[in-house]
């Protein structure tokens, strides 16, 4: 298989700033840690439903965060294998990562098959 690596790192490269503005867009939301943010909510005198929409908003921010950090270090790992040539190759058991994959998940670094046996545990 022919991969063209070029097109592929543009849209690394694309989709590596919208997550980045995506983190940077829910840290400007949040500077603090979720216990402080709790804690003050709690202590503003708020209807109790109301400081748990806020528990949850924020755990939910938080959840999303930590997604989009994952993502970024898989979007950066790609790159690295476009850079060393590896890029399309299963780093589980070497063999080529379908086109289909690779063009709904361009970051993706396991074959379908290899991916499957990791998700099984």
């Amino acid at each position: 298989m022919s991969i063209d690596t070029e097109r592929f790192q543009t849209l690394l490269l694309e989709e590596r700033g919208r997550v980045e503005q995506a983190i940077a867009n829910l840290r400007d939301l949040h500077h603090g840690r979720i216990d402080e943010e709790v804690e003050i909510a709690a202590t503003q005198d708020n209807h109790p439903g109301e400081t748990a929409t806020a528990t949850l908003d924020r755990e939910i921010d938080y959840t999303l965060e930590e997604n989009s950090a994952r993502l970024l270090a898989a979007i950066d790992s790609a790159l690295e294998r476009v850079a060393s040539g590896t890029f399309g190759e299963c780093t589980g058991c070497g063999r080529e990562i379908a086109a289909e994959r690779l063009e709904a998940y361009p970051w993706a670094a396991l074959c379908i098959d290899c991916k499957r046996e990791a998700e099984r545990g």
